[in-house]
């Protein structure tokens, strides 16, 4: 599926054309087939059922291909959607890879979403297919996930992993031992030469404003853009370690986590929820090179763990999904690491930001985003942001979608992403006026932020008990 704007012409892409997420994780595979590719949390059963996996690139392969070649196998056409609710697991990350080589398309939905969104959103999307873990934290999901289909007319199969699988759910399982894999058709059959497969749609991811729930659409193009933001800005090396507290359920955070781990190569270890005493075991057993956390967290786990941790510290990336917290971050005091702020702009897009030695956050111009942001003239483009008329940031560029979802959708009454002829984006952070230096100074009207999660005020939200023990 390619997008097209509302005259009709392809939304053709502006960074990695022919490339996909798929091909990146084949390039990452083929260069270190034994190299340890993905990690969960030593802790995993406190969230999720199963045992912890560990798996290689090799088997990593193996597994995503016998994925796409089940989704393939039920019927899924190429281009269908495919909802996925699953906590932060070896498998969470595998399916979203495996429904991409199937040719279809990853629909990540938060974890802490309620019955009644879920089916809201399901219904206006119409995905084929929803994919769950049986458990998160203390909630059935496979339960949930059923009472969900029946609701739902386009939903054809309920897929899971985990214990006690219910009868007419389909267990994923087994396809970690599975012989035979069946193979899929190349990512060219059925689809148009041009412009190319990196153009092609890749997620839906879901935003909030206040007339309810936004749709976004990404190709692969779009993501790889945000993920090379985040790459570049923090200088992650080649084969690096990685170790995310995020989950996978909306643009900052793949583009933060998945796309960058795709890029370099390295390891990638989950963690979910945020857990100190577990953060620290996997940290010193992983010995991490970068680790990811919610902004809100990044400054207190400097404080209350450096004596624990001695004294090598790992780079940190912390995503600010609430951007205009930022100005009252307190300066990161550790000379042998670095920080880069993530400022998330709700689906729209993300600015990437490495702290420079004074530790404080650093001076983001309106403009061009090169990454990285040092001057040079062959740095790649990733976003353009500027001031509106009515004082909010707005967005454009590569990473930035260029048309609304569902095609047509402006022509409807549910809310969509309004994007201007200009390609800018509105996204209603309101900021400093009459400055050259972007300063976010609020959440969008309308919107509040509990814990880190952006939600409208009539909205009601999971609550959490404070930055360390909310869900990361």
């Amino acid at each position: 599926m390619i997008l097209v704007d509302a005259r009709g012409r392809p939304c053709a892409p502006r960074i990695g054309g022919r490339a996909t997420l798929d091909d990146l994780f084949k390039r990452a595979a083929g260069r270190r087939p034994d190299a340890m590719a993905l990690l969960d949390a030593p802790d995993r059963e406190r969230v999720s059922d199963g045992e912890p996996r560990a798996l290689t690139y090799r088997q990593a392969d193996r597994v995503v291909s016998a994925i796409a070649g089940r989704l393939r196998r039920m019927g899924l056409h190429t281009d269908a959607i495919v909802a996925i609710q699953m906590a932060s697991t070896v498998e969470n990350v595998l399916t979203i890879l495996g429904v991409l080589r199937a040719g279809l398309i990853a629909m990540p939905l938060p974890v802490w979403w309620r019955r009644a969104d879920i089916i809201a959103a399901l219904n206006r999307i119409g995905p084929m297919a929803l994919i769950v873990s049986s458990r998160i934290a203390a909630g059935d999901h496979y339960q949930l996930a059923i009472r969900v289909a029946a609701e739902v007319f386009p939903i054809r199969y309920v897929c899971g992993y985990g214990r006690n699988t219910p009868d007419g759910l389909v267990c994923f399982d087994d396809l970690f031992t599975v012989d035979e894999i069946d193979p899929l058709p190349a990512w060219g059959e059925g689809r148009a030469a041009q412009p190319g497969p990196g153009a092609h749609l890749a997620a839906v991811t879901w935003g909030m404003s206040t007339d309810g729930l936004v749709p976004v659409a990404r190709s692969h193009a779009e993501l790889i853009a945000g993920g090379l933001a985040v790459t570049l800005e923090s200088r992650l090396r080649q084969d690096a370690n990685l170790l995310s507290t995020l989950t996978l359920s909306s643009f900052a955070e793949i583009a933060s986590t998945m796309v960058p781990w795709l890029l370099v190569g390295g390891t990638l270890a989950l963690h979910h929820p945020f857990d100190l005493d577990a953060y620290l075991a996997q940290f010193t057993t992983l010995n991490a090179d970068c680790v990811l956390l919610p902004g809100s967290i990044a400054g207190q786990l400097a404080e209350g763990s450096r004596p624990r941790m001695g004294t090598v510290s790992p780079d940190i990336i912390a995503v600010w999904r609430a951007p205009e917290r930022l100005t009252q971050a307190l300066p990161w005091r550790d000379a042998g690491a670095r920080m880069t702020d993530i400022l998330a702009f709700g689906e729209v897009g993300l600015v990437a930001a490495r702290r420079g030695r004074s530790g404080k956050p650093a001076i983001i111009p309106f403009g061009m985003v090169p990454a990285p942001r040092a001057a040079a003239s062959n740095n790649i483009i990733v976003a353009e942001i500027r001031p509106t008329a009515k004082g909010t940031v707005a967005m454009r560029g590569p990473m930035v979608p260029q048309a609304p979802f569902p095609s047509g959708a402006e022509r409807g009454r549910a809310p969509y992403l309004r994007i201007s002829a200009n390609g800018y984006v509105d996204t209603g952070s309101p900021c400093r006026p009459n400055t050259a230096a972007m300063v976010v100074t609020g959440p969008p009207p309308g919107m509040a932020t509990v814990g880190d999660y952006p939600s409208a005020f009539e909205q009601p939200v999971m609550s959490v008990d404070g930055p360390l023990t909310a869900i990361a």
